[in-house]
């Protein structure tokens, strides 16, 4: 097969008649045509083809670098365009058919051209050397600068293997900061998707990744929260990923439709409210896990409340005070809380729970919890006490009061009353319950009095009469003073009235060390004397209960009196008590001599003849009796040869104008 010759050539679109480049300036402003498809577009010469300068003109036929064929005819100068796409057809013109073109014509071969001549819509820059068929450049003059497509742009396989530098890599496109910013806040939201617009999956994986393991930590919401390391990683690495995704999305080509990248921007300012949102909702839960926790504890203070009930207000103070500090914790540091708002309705049923005994009138059980109420402020907030401590001072200065008078002449009251008393005069001395007290102690000790003249058990009103003495000593004396006289003179008047009492009651024993308790404590009393007869009567009634059918009487009768001598013949001393119309004791010293006398169950005791010998001899004493009837109690000490506390109750009537001998012996038993 053989090709027909160039015969006729085109001249280069870029040059004009008189050999000078077309006016570039007007030609940057013009639109480029689209490429003509009908023209195969040809490789632009290799940079390292020679270029003619623009003003020199061609070179003659014959001269070096000059083609050999023959110029083409002369033809108006053609403007460099872009042919893109097939040209509009006419209407009437066949598909496939070029306007004008008759049958069995070439496209893009203008009439009346013979086919395979290459036409007139030569590719910008192809120059003399862009012929129809031909790949391989022609000598020619060069493509003029800013003119033709990139080197190596043509269809695959034409020009030789290797020709020209290789195709570059595409470019960047332009820089786009709002799709950047767009990226970045999409990554921002922590839900990853900028990653996912820009098919970045691994980053959106680590983004979901660390978003389910920040949730895995977070819920449910409790009161500590998120840790603060956490919190600071999760956000260190979604800043990362902000800075990450504006860094890919600033020049990304992103394959989503134009609808998409219009919505990306919004749709990431939406998405923003996802952490915004995910943090309030957080911290609502957070303040609501806090608020059931604080209420939890105010359930706890008020059980330990709640418990204290029916308990000594020692035991149960325990639990106040750690009801109290959670009380005040949440009145005070969480006051704006569900729980901190109860407080103050804590606070009220806390008082009227710890004055329950007040309102009862249990004064000394109230006590102890009113001084307790009253002394919060000194551990307590003030501010959130209020003035519910002031409150106390009226049921406290009443329960002193109370308590105190109530324990007058209680000996085992407790508090005593002086505790009450002397607490109320100190803490509240310009109280009216504080002017109360000293009427009080004076109407106790005139009610006590009375009870011992003509009461039935003066002993037991002694014994108050006591501890009545003990408080009232125990008061500031200048006030109390004459009140304790009072008591002191009831008192003696009580143990006399409790020793002639215990005397009638046929209480020997105890009338004898009452009496002789009365003659020790109060020896200048003018009963004194009679409470020692008494005692001595009781003593010997005690032995012989006929000695005490009647209460010796306080003086001795009158009238003539008989002499009664008493002799000791035995060892030892002895003490001789005698009760009749007249009662009174004397002591015999020992008798150095004198020794027992032998006894046998078959000796009468009248045929011992004792103090047969020398008057000198025994010890004696002088009684003198009136007459009458007369028992004797003989007390003998202990000796090396007699048994100590040997007694012996004997009888004697005494009758006027007689004298009497008495002698003591002691015998043997055997």
């Amino acid at each position: 097969m053989g090709e027909e010759p160039n015969d006729a050539r085109p001249e280069p679109a870029d040059r004009i008649p008189d050999g000078h480049a077309p006016n570039q300036d007007q030609d940057r402003h013009r639109s480029p045509a689209p490429p003509d498809p009908r023209v195969a577009p040809v490789p632009e010469a290799p940079p390292w083809a020679p270029v003619p300068p623009a003003d020199r003109a061609p070179e003659p036929p014959g001269s070096p670098g000059a083609p050999t064929t023959p110029p083409p005819p002369a033809q108006p100068p053609a403007t460099p365009t872009l042919a893109f796409g097939p040209p509009p057809q006419a209407p009437g013109q066949a598909s496939g058919q070029a306007p004008g073109q008759s049958a069995g014509q070439q496209p893009g071969q203008p009439p009346g051209q013979p086919p395979g001549d290459p036409s007139g819509a030569v590719p910008v820059g192809a120059g003399a050397a862009a012929a129809s068929g031909y790949g391989f450049p022609q000598p020619g003059p060069a493509t003029a600068p800013g003119y033709g497509p990139p080197p190596g742009y043509g269809p695959p396989g034409y020009g030789p293997p290797g020709y020209g530098p290789p195709p570059p890599a595409q470019p960047p496109g332009p820089a786009n900061p709002a799709q950047a910013a767009a990226i970045a806040l999409l990554n921002l939201s922590g839900l990853g998707l900028g990653y996912v617009l820009l098919r970045q999956w691994i980053g959106a994986a680590l983004c979901w990744l660390a978003t389910a393991a920040l949730l895995v930590v977070a819920l449910p919401a409790d009161v500590d929260g998120v840790p603060v390391g956490v919190l600071v990683g999760y956000g260190v690495l979604l800043l990362a990923a902000a800075a990450d995704g504006f860094r890919r999305g600033l020049r990304a080509t992103l394959r989503v439709g134009a609808a998409v990248r219009r919505l990306a921007l919004p749709l990431a300012l939406v998405l923003l409210a996802v952490p915004a949102g995910g943090s309030l909702a957080y911290g609502a839960a957070r303040e609501e896990a806090r608020e059931e926790a604080l209420l939890a504890r105010l359930t706890v203070a008020d059980e330990r409340v709640k418990s204290g009930q029916g308990l000594l207000f020692d035991r149960a103070e325990p639990l106040y005070r750690l009801a109290l500090a959670t009380y005040q914790e949440l009145g005070t540091k969480h006051a704006g809380s569900r729980a901190g708002k109860l407080v103050p309705a804590r606070l009220d049923a806390y008082y009227a729970q710890l004055s329950a005994p007040y309102d009862k009138k249990d004064f000394c059980k109230a006590v102890a919890p009113l001084k307790h109420l009253r002394g919060l402020p000194g551990t307590v907030d003030k501010d959130l006490l209020g003035a519910r401590p002031a409150k106390t001072d009226e049921p406290l200065a009443e329960s002193l009061y109370g308590c105190g008078t109530a324990a007058l002449g209680v000996q085992t009251a407790e508090p005593p009353a002086e505790k009450s008393l002397n607490e109320l005069l100190d803490t509240f001395p310009q109280s009216p319950q504080a002017t109360r007290v000293e009427p009080a102690v004076r109407e106790a000790i005139k009610t006590r009095s009375a009870a011992v003249d003509g009461g039935a058990v003066p002993c037991g009103t002694v014994v108050e009469l006591r501890a009545l003495r003990s408080s009232v000593d125990a008061l500031p004396d200048a006030t109390f003073a004459g009140a304790s006289r009072e008591t002191a003179a009831a008192v003696e008047k009580g143990d006399f009235a409790c020793g002639t009492s215990q005397f009638r009651s046929k209480e020997f024993g105890d009338a004898a060390t009452t009496m002789t308790q009365f003659a020790k404590d109060y020896p200048n009393s003018p009963k004194a004397a009679h409470a020692r007869s008494i005692a001595i009567a009781a003593e010997i009634a005690d032995e012989e209960p006929e000695a005490g059918k009647s209460l010796p009487p306080a003086k001795a009768p009158g009238g003539a009196r008989m002499v009664m001598v008493v002799s000791n013949d035995g060892p030892g001393s002895v003490e001789l008590l005698y009760t009749g119309p007249t009662t009174g004791k004397i002591t015999l010293n020992a008798c150095a001599t004198c020794t027992k006398y032998p006894s046998s169950v078959f000796l009468d005791p009248k045929k011992v003849k004792a103090c047969t010998g020398p008057a000198s001899k025994y010890p004696k004493a002088t009684l003198l009796l009136p007459a009458g009837n007369y028992h004797f109690l003989q007390k003998r000490a202990g000796t090396s040869t007699s048994t100590g506390g040997d007694t012996k109750i004997s009888k004697t009537k005494i009758e006027p104008n007689y004298s009497y001998t008495n002698c003591l012996y002691v015998t043997s038993g055997f």
